[in-house]
């Protein structure tokens, strides 16, 4: 770990001001993920910013039009446990439990999962080239040992995965992000939050450096009743996506009359395909339509040898997912055995 100074500001401007003091400044809050890359050497920050205790961050409140804002310092624990978004949000409370330890998640920050990076194996490696962590470098895991990789959405500089399980959520609820920076408050759809890596892995959100996340804001609630985030790993508990669904339909009596699917473990962000979530409309929830729609979600998938099997694995597991929400029996994240 190399040396650095620390500063703990009191309000936001002061938090932008450090920010923007240093090219190599980094922004801390629980530090789940920041401090495990500092200790590989993976991230050599100057100049850390502690923004844990900004005023105004910590709170869960109502919005004018009748939706949750989620303050970028509400632990997980908190926004998976507090009773409006249990009751109004249930597909991200299911999402926040699917993943991480209970002591993990009573440390880690919305903003910080948020930004979380990826836990693919060559970008954890300091010794070996990874054009996330040094573009130019190569991207050993095309050829080499890839089984948790995208499938989808990949370029040939790389093929890392995002690993959050709440942003998955929040990208099938159509959630916003509000940050701050020089230029003053602007919003960030989740669509656009994330990025694909294409020419410029090393950047994986639309963040800019200079900006800091207040808060998620979710729009007014639907997808109360059939809804469920399906999890499947390698083992029960405590692990990353190979793939994971979102899937969350809105009924009108046999029919469907609104759907949102996203899958996470697939892709360098949250992947949605609203096209196939349109196919959906107007019709009954039965495995044929449901076959359709996970053809057109992987739509262009490929495989690098050891995550081949994700492709049918994904496949299955929308299915899955949409036959769940289609019943109004979401995955329980107590019991984790496939329903």
């Amino acid at each position: 770990m190399n040396r650095f100074s620390y500063a703990r500001p009191g309000s936001v401007a002061d938090a932008l001001r450090e920010v923007s003091s240093s090219p190599a400044a980094k922004i801390i809050a629980g530090g789940t993920n920041l401090v495990d890359l500092m200790k590989y050497n993976v991230e050599r920050p100057t100049h850390l910013v502690d923004v844990s205790r900004l005023p105004g961050l910590k709170a869960i409140e109502e919005t004018q039009e009748g939706g949750l804002r989620i303050g970028a310092l509400v632990s997980n624990t908190s926004a998976a446990y507090d009773e409006r978004v249990k009751e109004r949000y249930p597909l991200l409370s299911s999402a926040i439990l699917a993943g991480a330890t209970a002591q993990l998640r009573n440390a880690a920050t919305t903003g910080g999962n948020l930004l979380q990076r990826t836990r693919c194996y060559y970008f954890y490696d300091a010794a070996v080239p990874c054009n996330k962590r040094e573009p130019g470098t190569g991207c050993p895991a095309k050829d080499g040992v890839n089984r948790i990789h995208a499938i989808l959405g990949t370029s040939e500089k790389c093929i890392a995965t995002h690993p959050s399980d709440m942003a998955v959520a929040l990208a099938a609820l159509e959630a916003v992000v509000r940050v701050a920076g020089p230029n003053g408050e602007r919003s960030i759809p989740m669509a656009e939050f994330h990025r694909l890596p294409g020419d410029t892995p090393e950047k994986d959100t639309n963040l800019g450096a200079d900006e800091i996340i207040l808060a998620v804001e979710l729009p007014e609630a639907r997808f109360t009743k059939n809804y469920t985030y399906l999890k499947l790993r390698d083992r029960l508990s405590y692990a990353f996506a190979l793939v994971s669904v979102a899937a969350a339909l809105e009924m009108d009596g046999d029919k469907v009359a609104e759907a949102r699917i996203a899958l996470g473990g697939v892709a360098h962000k949250p992947w949605r395909v609203p096209e196939a979530e349109k196919m959906l409309r107007g019709k009954a929830p039965d495995r044929e339509v449901f076959e359709a729609v996970a053809e057109r979600i992987l739509q262009g998938a490929q495989g690098y040898g050891e995550n081949d099997f994700k492709i049918e694995l994904a496949r299955r597991s929308v299915i899955r997912a949409l036959s769940q929400a289609a019943a109004g029996t979401p995955q329980s994240q107590t019991d984790k055995r496939i329903q």
